[in-house]
């Protein structure tokens, strides 16, 4: 499972990090992936990422 966070498109909002804290976290005012996320939070990634207002998160 391969998570992104594009930096350019992230507007901070921690949406992700409130949906999905086991993949995504908040540094400083950007979404990043938590390292060595586990294969079985594939779920909660793509619940994150769909909760993202401007798409700035891929999950394939």
């Amino acid at each position: 499972m391969n998570v992104a966070v594009d930096a350019e498109k992230c507007i901070g909002c921690g949406l992700c990090a409130q949906v999905a804290p086991g993949v995504y976290e908040m540094k400083e005012d950007k979404a990043v992936v938590v390292s060595g996320i586990a294969e079985d939070k594939a779920e909660e990634a793509k619940n994150g990422a769909e909760q993202c207002p401007v798409a700035a998160i891929d999950v394939s």
